[in-house]
């Protein structure tokens, strides 16, 4: 007889993949539409639909075409959008005042969705970049982007949205500071329950390239942003900057890109233990869907198993392009 201890065959661990029935009851890791933060873009006019080339199924939708967007995602359980304008060009300037104006896209789409669907949660975008005529995130004076400065934009920027309606404010910029200032702003002004979910660990990637296609950004963008986003190489950066943001008073905190981060979205959860989220960014939408569209994969299997990948390394919740598409399979 073996002996108890033999590691085979009593230890067959294919014993809990013989079966779907089986694999489910052993699953450590579920997706849920909860888990859902859906990224949409806004244009002028109305009636407007516009298809974005670089992320085949992503529009651009004008503001009554993003409420009733909203409508039907709040219809598929999504919890919350989140919202990117296409700025005119006209309106971009050096001084970004566009930013803070309460009639801009964001604004006006954040009203309409309030009103078409009250229930689903909204979540801005706070940086500079869709109003700056030069397409950094904060001011440039004399070659530099300068943090202060570009602060005080940033809290004005804030403000506006909180007035709109919005519920969660998304500083995307990574100066040094804002959370706190914007936290500060945001109590003295009343709106204490407005959360902030901070883009805190903010790399200087190459999968943006997409999104500022579709934000109109792409031209824009005198030189490049690594010296306020994050070096690809560095993770103990990464833990310091969630630490600094929790501690100047981010309810959520964020790690961007995705994917290629998986190892700092476990890092950050296993550290803090505060809400956790990654953004599965356009590169990395982009890439499935051209893979999916030549025949090379099978896009809805990719489509769920990338996202499963966010769950496994401890993220309590994503923003993914895939949003409507991902409810509609779960349900």
């Amino acid at each position: 007889m073996r002996p108890v201890s033999a590691p085979f065959p009593l230890t067959r661990l294919r014993r809990t993949r013989q079966s779907a029935a089986i694999r489910a009851l052993v699953q450590e890791n579920d997706l849920s539409v909860s888990d859902l933060i859906w990224p949409v873009f806004i244009c002028d006019g109305d009636g407007v639909e516009q298809d974005v080339p670089s992320m085949p199924g992503v529009k651009r939708r004008s503001v009554d075409r993003v409420a009733e967007a909203a409508k039907e995602a709040q219809n598929l359980g999504i919890p919350a959008i989140c919202l990117f304008p296409y700025t005119d060009p006209s309106l971009k300037t050096q001084d970004c005042a566009e930013a803070w104006n309460p009639e801009n896209l964001s604004n006006r789409a954040t009203r309409a969705i309030k009103t078409a669907a009250p229930d689903i949660a909204i979540m801005s975008d706070v940086a500079l970049d869709p109003y700056n005529a030069l397409g950094h995130d904060g001011f440039v004076v004399n070659g530099e982007i300068v943090n202060d400065e570009t602060v005080e934009a940033l809290v004005k920027q804030a403000l506006s949205q909180a007035e709109a309606g919005v519920d969660i404010i998304g500083p995307s910029d990574m100066m040094d500071g804002r959370i706190g200032a914007i936290r500060d702003a945001l109590e003295d002004k009343g709106f204490t329950n407005t959360m902030i979910l901070s883009y805190a660990a903010k790399y200087a990637s190459a999968f943006y390239g997409p999104f500022r296609d579709a934000v109109g950004a792409s031209g824009a963008l005198k030189g490049d942003k690594k010296s306020y986003q994050m070096n690809p190489a560095n993770t103990d950066e990464a833990l310091r900057l969630i630490e600094r943001d929790l501690r100047e008073g981010a309810d959520m905190v964020m790690v961007k890109p995705g994917m290629p981060y998986l190892d700092i979205c476990r890092r950050v959860k296993d550290t803090f233990g505060a809400p956790t989220f990654a953004y599965q960014v356009s590169g990395e939408y982009a890439m499935i869907m051209a893979a999916a569209q030549n025949g090379w994969i099978d896009g809805d299997k990719a489509m769920i198993e990338s996202l499963m990948c966010f769950k496994r390394a401890g993220c309590d919740g994503i923003l993914t392009y895939f949003a409507p598409a991902v409810a509609r399979a779960l349900a």
